[in-house]
């Protein structure tokens, strides 16, 4: 009952609580703080990066800390869509944080842009998911792809290891559907949270089963840990990883240690491996250039989400502009309607194409082959 007063609450609120304006309200999500900051930190940052203005519209940003959260990013978006009255959300840097939101975006009809990488939060599609929309690739592309790749390198045995949440049982689920195909066995299944500070009963499970190679499903610096235990124990087998390790944060203090991990992961991460005309290429220069001339630093992948995000809304937003004004529930559904509707766009994360029944929009054109050499990320060819 409470959750339906909520509902009808939103929906009232957002129907009849401001007149029309002229800006276009986004409101964002992301773990600044918590076991997610890592994610969060580079996205907080790219903020001042993001365009002002578009389709000759102000655009205002409202930013807002989860804390790594569910709790209070399901906190936070109701702030955004009751009191701040946003055309759209994007977030959470996380996948659990996240799916709460999904509630959020349908009760109050507004277009919802997570910067988490879980396929479930746009699959299967439902009433909810109608309003979900996703930048990272999901799961089953990079999954398919790396299976793929280690089946190549002559792996027949797989060990896992992944983060507690969403995100490390999401991979788990794609890798163990579609490992058999390939002619793999995985012969563990350990896990441990983003928070630990030690992985070394999970390396020591996983070696006790004397796999030709190791699969790691984590991401941000926490992904350093059980590649970290398991070399330092002696493994010397293959092992593997995810794009969620496509950070410099990553290599800086993995060093050694995870020399030699390769992931299939996105175009920012071997962007100066392509060449210059390559639109991939194009399309990260133009945000390196931007994120730089706001905070005088490089940027990572995570920046990149949030760039690409906005990117998106870049596309949707002059033709939602053509049939309702910000601050409207025509405008938010008008929005939503154009963000499907996105073709051949080119992001840091991969070429996107909306639909109405793929609310990602990749396939593995954007999942490319990447390994760490020589403390630099690099294109395997």
């Amino acid at each position: 009952m409470r959750a339906a007063l909520t509902a009808i609450g939103i929906a009232a609120m957002m129907a009849f609580g401001s007149p029309a304006r002229a800006d276009v309200k986004v409101g964002i999500v992301v773990s600044a703080t918590g076991p997610g900051s890592a994610l969060g930190q580079p996205q907080i940052k790219a903020v001042a990066a993001l365009p002002k203005e578009i389709g000759g519209e102000k655009i205002v940003y409202i930013a807002l800390d989860d804390e790594s959260d569910s709790v209070k990013g399901l906190q936070n978006a109701r702030r955004l869509v009751i009191q701040d009255q946003v055309d759209v959300i994007i977030g959470s840097s996380l996948t659990p944080v996240t799916m709460p939101m999904l509630d959020v975006a349908l009760e109050s009809r507004t277009p919802l842009l997570s910067l988490a990488a879980s396929t479930a939060i746009v699959q299967p599609m439902d009433d909810k998911r109608k309003w979900a929309f996703k930048v990272v690739p999901n799961d089953d592309i990079m999954a398919a792809a790396m299976l793929k790749y280690i089946a190549k390198t002559g792996v027949k045995t797989l060990g896992f290891i992944g983060v507690s949440d969403g995100y490390g049982e999401g991979y788990y689920q794609e890798v163990t559907k579609l490992a058999p195909k390939l002619g793999l066995t995985v012969t563990t299944h350990e896990v441990y949270a983003r928070g630990d500070t030690s992985v070394t009963g999970q390396a020591l499970q996983v070696m006790a089963t004397n796999p030709d190679a190791v699969f790691i499903a984590s991401a941000g610096t926490p992904a350093v840990l059980p590649q970290q235990a398991l070399r330092e124990r002696g493994y010397a087998g293959k092992i593997f990883q995810t794009h969620g390790v496509a950070t410099q944060e990553f290599i800086k203090l993995g060093k050694e240690n995870v020399e030699g991990a390769v992931f299939a992961g996105e175009a920012f991460s071997i962007a100066d491996d392509l060449a210059a005309e390559d639109p991939f290429r194009r399309a990260n220069d133009a945000f390196v250039s931007a994120y730089q001339a706001a905070n005088g630093d490089k940027p990572n992948i995570f920046a990149a989400h949030l760039w690409d995000t906005v990117t998106l809304l870049k596309g949707a937003i002059p033709g939602a502009l053509k049939a309702a004004k910000p601050g409207t529930p025509g405008f938010r559904a008008a929005l939503r309607d154009e963000l499907e509707r996105g073709k051949d766009v080119y992001l840091n994360n991969g070429l996107s194409n909306m639909s109405p029944t793929d609310h990602n929009g990749y396939d593995e054109r954007s999942a490319f082959l990447i390994k760490v050499e020589g403390g630099r990320f690099r294109l395997v060819k």
